[in-house]
């Protein structure tokens, strides 16, 4: 009977030392489901008719689609799950409010996400070229340095306000402090990682309710055909 005692005893220490390594880290999503793919129209020319002989003076306004970024925008559903390595899950949670974050990297690789943190200056500029990023609207004037108002965990490593570089996008067509988004360096692999913190059902970009919106760059360039792949994260907290 000692014995028995003994065994289960080892056993249960096993496991609670086991349970202290596991740390929540960010993983891949189980579905993307992909509901659209939008893009602005063109608008049609304006015409100016005038007499011979007039000089017309006159003020032009426009706007033209940005072919160096892109978006991502949606919901997320969330549920916290005990599974084994097989992928069989013995419980689970449904979220009915998510937290957390979501996100997004040109790295194919697995990031490292235990030597996460803000991405500085120089790391920032090496992205600018990496993606061609060369006139005002580059990735070093979009984000503003050390400017994040959210303090938020990466596979347990704080990110505390103002020490990130971060931007907002736009609520109803304007400026807005939700939808915060941050810029992020994998140390061990050299990786940026745009991520952004999520809301619950929150207005967005076009009057709809989103979880998530974020831009992230593309190589926009005339000569360049081609399109950049980004590869999605969660963290649920």
């Amino acid at each position: 009977m000692k014995e028995k005692t003994i065994v289960i005893s080892v056993i249960l220490l096993s496991l609670i030392f086991l349970s202290t390594l596991a740390i929540a880290i960010p993983t891949g999503p189980s579905a993307i489901t992909h509901v659209s793919n939008t893009t602005g129209i063109a608008t049609g020319g304006q015409m100016v008719n005038i007499s011979g002989g007039y000089i017309s003076k006159f003020n032009i306004t426009a706007t033209s689609q940005n072919p160096h970024w892109k978006a991502f925008v949606g919901q997320l559903e969330g549920k916290f799950t005990l599974d084994d390595s097989t992928g069989s899950t013995i419980y689970d949670w449904t979220m009915s409010t998510v937290t957390g974050e979501v996100y997004a990297t040109r790295a194919s690789a697995t990031i490292e996400w235990t030597t996460i943190g803000c991405a500085n200056a120089a790391q920032i500029t090496a992205e600018d070229v990496a993606m061609e990023q060369t006139g005002e609207d580059n990735i070093t004037s979009t984000f503003t340095p050390a400017s994040n108002a959210e303090t938020f965990l990466v596979a347990g490593t704080t990110i505390t306000t103002n020490t990130c570089s971060a931007t907002n996008t736009y609520v109803n067509n304007v400026t807005d402090t939700k939808f915060e988004e941050v810029i992020l360096y994998d140390s061990t692999n050299t990786d940026i990682v745009f991520a952004t913190v999520l809301e619950a059902d929150e207005q967005g970009y076009d009057g709809a309710t989103y979880d998530f919106q974020m831009i992230v760059p593309e190589n926009g360039n005339e000569t360049n055909t081609g399109t950049t792949a980004y590869y999605i994260y969660v963290e649920l907290g």
